[in-house]
């Protein structure tokens, strides 16, 4: 991969007004040469818009879009080093997909194209489709060939817009693996929108959760997994269980707060709340984290665990694992999963149970959140 910056996108500033509406408040964004990056976002979160603005399809109202050292803010499209992948694959049906593989080859006056398009079609794997009709095709082959009619370029950013959402689940799947091997070979920027989650977490080294025309959060998607900084980027990716509990002691190292009489530590590390003695704290866990044992075993667990009691409200058995609902004094409707290695026969609907967990998976959010994260999906619909 290059190591140079000339692959780099950088937005400063970049905002999009239409009339009264913002679809993209004013954002800075540095997108690193030869990464995989991912906009997540539900529909109308600003997601496709900020993708517009890089590709020159959108105007911005404010701010400057660079490429390495170039200002493209305002120029067309094709002067711009950058191809865009649509979920409608946009083929042409009367070619085939060899010749829609050296279509822009064609337009640019080049004439010798064979080893050129042959080794693009080596690289999405579609060598021995080269004669076929795109009807001819699956969709996961229609989407390669798109993938190899804009790589064919050469661009120094390959734009993504949805392109799986046309695609069943298991090929979608396939496909996430497949680009992510592609842009590892070619060693060139991609950046991705998607609403998917799991998409954006199994191909990109980093993710900007966009909510409302802002980025929310970004980083590696472990570290947004892990470590929310709001209740919508904890609810957005996965699910987790956010709980109402008072701050009654804190340190520099840990914590301690009491939800309906329980005591839970949280990492000081892991707040993005200001938390002060006396002040509400949503403490957060993912339900994957969370260790189920009944009533009976309670004095088996070990020491130095957050712990919180309840009943089992529900359980949903779905292979893998087993899916909890649990009412509890703390939070009406904790979610548990569990892995279903070794099941307890005991832990059916109306059972007692004791939810356990290591402090240091908690993570803490500011309850005045638990108000505007509702506020914010609204905008973002």
């Amino acid at each position: 991969m290059t190591t140079d910056n000339s692959g780099d996108v950088r937005l400063s500033g970049i905002g999009k007004t239409y009339g009264a509406f913002t679809a993209v408040h004013p954002l800075d964004l540095t997108v690193p040469q030869g990464s995989f990056f991912a906009l997540l976002g539900a529909s109308g979160c600003g997601k496709t818009t900020t993708l517009r603005m890089i590709a020159g399809l959108e105007e911005p109202t404010s701010g400057t879009v660079h490429l390495g050292d170039q200002d493209v803010t305002h120029l067309p499209p094709y002067k711009r080093p950058v191809n865009t992948v649509f979920q409608s694959y946009a083929l042409f049906p009367h070619l085939d997909i060899f010749e829609n593989v050296a279509f822009g080859l064609r337009r640019r006056g080049i004439k010798s194209v064979k080893k050129q398009v042959e080794d693009m079609l080596d690289l999405v794997q579609l060598g021995e489709q080269a004669r076929k009709k795109p009807h001819q095709l699956s969709g996961g082959q229609q989407q390669r060939v798109a993938v190899a009619r804009a790589l064919i370029n050469h661009p120094k950013v390959l734009l993504l817009d949805e392109p799986l959402g046309a695609l069943d689940l298991k090929l979608r799947r396939q496909m996430q693996l497949e680009l992510k091997r592609i842009q590892t070979e070619v060693g060139i920027t991609f950046i991705h929108v998607t609403h998917d989650q799991e998409e954006a977490m199994t191909m990109a080294d980093t993710v900007a959760v966009m909510n409302g025309g802002r980025v929310e959060q970004l980083g590696a998607p472990t570290d947004l997994y892990e470590n929310p900084r709001t209740t919508f980027v904890a609810n957005f990716l996965g699910t987790s269980n956010l709980i109402e509990a008072e701050v009654d002691t804190r340190s520099d190292e840990d914590i301690v707060l009491k939800a309906a009489g329980d005591k839970l530590v949280l990492p000081a590390a892991r707040c993005s709340a200001p938390a002060p003695a006396g002040g509400k704290v949503l403490v957060g866990i993912r339900p994957e984290k969370i260790a189920l044992a009944h009533a009976d075993d309670a004095g088996s667990i070990p020491e130095g665990r957050n712990r919180l009691t309840g009943k089992i409200a529900d359980a949903s058995f779905i292979g893998v694992s087993t899916q909890y609902v649990i009412d509890s004094p703390a939070c009406a409707e904790l979610s548990v999963y569990v892995q279903n290695v070794e099941r307890d026969a005991r832990l059916v609907p109306g059972a007692d149970v004791v939810l356990h967990w290591s402090p240091a998976h908690t993570f803490g959010l500011d309850a005045a959140q638990a108000i505007d994260a509702g506020t914010g999906e609204e905008v973002a619909a």
